[in-house]
């Protein structure tokens, strides 16, 4: 595997291609290290309500808000994609309470 270039060092379409596919797959590793949590506390937690926690949420979108500005990245759209997460979470969540609280 040949090593990462920084963005001024790509010349071509195909060198950003190369590294945007490289970022996709560590982003793809990462995202599915979150749901191995995500999942875990959906084990942990008794009832589907528990899944919707707003002050949780704000602080969360509050701490990515923060950092995006400390990356140099924009904070609306960093919270749009943290809000589709945490949107597709809950609903996660839910379902896995939910249907353990059936099976009972």
């Amino acid at each position: 595997m040949t090593a990462a270039k920084l963005p001024a060092e790509c010349e071509t379409k195909e060198d950003v291609r190369l590294e945007i596919d490289r970022i996709d797959q560590a982003l793809l590793t990462l995202f599915a290290e979150r749901h191995a949590y995500v999942t875990r506390m959906a084990e942990i937690k008794t009832d589907p309500h528990e899944a919707f926690d707003p002050v949780r949420i704000e602080a969360v979108i509050t701490k990515v808000r923060s950092r995006s500005l400390d990356l140099d990245l924009d904070e609306d759209q960093a919270e749009l994609i943290w809000r589709t997460l945490i949107d597709w979470n809950i609903n996660f969540e839910k379902g896995i309470i939910a249907a353990r609280r059936r099976a009972k």
